[in-house]
């Protein structure tokens, strides 16, 4: 970040104008610094949800919506998709560079030494009601490690902050596959260090004490994918409750906990849940033309989920690649035919080739295709969220630690512009 050699003049009825720095980036839009408006003019600015506000300087993320670009660390999120796996990725937001490969065999080692839950945090599950969301026992179980890892009480020290994010990062899998089979009745299944991360993790998913499950590497790659394309996602509204839960100087767990309950949001990362509902609600092929109909029609409540995106303006560049991973789960299990996957590809094909969804830049998204290949692989729309989190969490631990050690930092205190009642006495009784 560079102060440019601009400034803004601000002219305000009856004061004398105010120069403001203009903060430059490294891309992206250049800023308005506004932290000595109030100090020099008694005034706030206001700006609903922060769209035009920029409330921190970061190097993690980097999104041109304009272009349908993504950048992790500057590398773009095709060829780290292509080329990597997801703990290079996570290893990559945390450090800032790609591992080599002693670097590379370390992490993982650590993350697998780390994948067991304590068997206390374990009992925890039977206190929730086996028809609870997966979410709500997830806020609870992550929230719940801090009262057993006390280390991250110190994040001051840098190497307590590198155990609470191996510890995390390699915990999520285990919770969030615990929770799903709480939800249905069946016992837990212990990690196995042998198999790599997501492999792991569906064998905790789908394995029972029967038989030796045996992850397909077709799903296993689309997982993994999937986990990689939603590692990080700039500022959105679940990373910016972590920074500024975080900000309190509340331990790790518990700003990732809060993460986690935003996320949980339908408008945020409850998406691609959404999308398998309205796929489910239109019901068959014969019917798309019928919602696509209602989509176009203002006065009809019907949206097509999956299609656009509030910050890609152009194709979102993860979308094209889980249009690759999900024509190649439904060829590997063999469901190019089912009714269900044939009317998403329909719904796609007419969305892409009508001219009112095109011209608007309405295209499908990433939640779009994510969720037809976690239905495909079996997962049930009610853990989708989960592994999106799941996914974040390497993400969101990245964006704390670089606030937690940023020297210009400070507690977060949005303001607001107040339109209640004025000042006014209580009547005497």
């Amino acid at each position: 970040m560079m102060t440019s050699t601009r400034k803004a003049i601000l002219t305000i009825d009856g004061q004398e104008p105010i120069e403001l720095p203009i903060l430059e980036p490294v891309h992206g839009h250049d800023c308005i610094d506004i932290r000595a408006l109030a100090g020099k003019t008694g005034l706030f600015t206001y700006d609903s949800g922060f769209v035009s506000t920029a409330s921190c300087s970061s190097k993690i993320t980097y999104i041109d919506g304009e272009r349908g670009e993504l950048l992790y660390r500057g590398y773009p999120i095709e060829q780290l998709a292509a080329k990597c796996e997801f703990l290079d990725v996570a290893y990559l937001l945390k450090h800032g560079e790609l591992p080599d490969a002693g670097q590379k065999k370390t992490f993982v080692d650590i993350i697998k030494t780390h994948t067991m839950l304590h068997e206390q945090i374990v009992r925890l599950y039977q206190g929730f009601r086996r028809d609870s969301h997966p979410m709500a026992v997830m806020v609870g179980m992550v929230g719940a490690l801090s009262a057993f890892y006390h280390e991250a009480w110190d994040f001051s020290d840098e190497t307590h902050r590198n155990i609470s994010f191996n510890r995390i990062v390699a915990k999520l899998p285990t919770i969030v596959a615990m929770a799903y089979k709480y939800s249905i009745g069946e016992p837990f299944m212990y990690p196995r260090n042998d198999l790599s991360y997501a492999a792991n993790f569906m064998h905790m998913m789908f394995g029972t004490p029967c038989e030796r499950y045996e992850p397909n590497p077709v799903l296993v790659h689309a997982l993994d994918t999937i986990f990689t394309l939603h590692a990080d996602h700039e500022q959105n509204a679940s990373t910016s409750t972590v920074r500024l839960a975080g900000s309190s100087r509340a331990n790790p767990y518990a700003c990732i906990s809060a993460g986690i309950g935003c996320l949980w949001g339908p408008a945020h990362g409850g998406a691609n849940e959404a999308c398998l509902k309205m796929l489910e609600e239109i019901g068959d092929v014969s019917r798309v033309p019928e919602y696509i109909r209602r989509a176009k029609d203002k006065n009809d409540p019907f949206r097509l989920m999956g299609f656009g995106h509030r910050v890609y303006k152009n194709f979102d560049p993860r979308a094209r690649l889980m249009q690759k991973i999900c024509a190649d789960v439904l060829r590997e299990l063999e469901l190019e035919d089912d009714p269900l996957f044939k009317l998403a590809l329909e719904l796609e094909r007419i969305a892409l080739e009508d001219d009112y969804f095109v011209k608007r830049k309405l295209y499908p998204n990433v939640d779009y295709y994510s969720g037809i290949v976690q239905k495909a692989m079996g997962i049930p729309t009610s853990m989708f969220t989960c592994i999106f989190a799941l996914a974040r969490t390497v993400g969101w631990m990245a964006q704390w630690e670089e606030m937690i050690l940023d020297s210009e930092h400070k507690i977060g205190r949005p303001r607001q512009l107040y339109i209640g009642v004025p000042r006014r006495d209580v009547p005497p009784s």
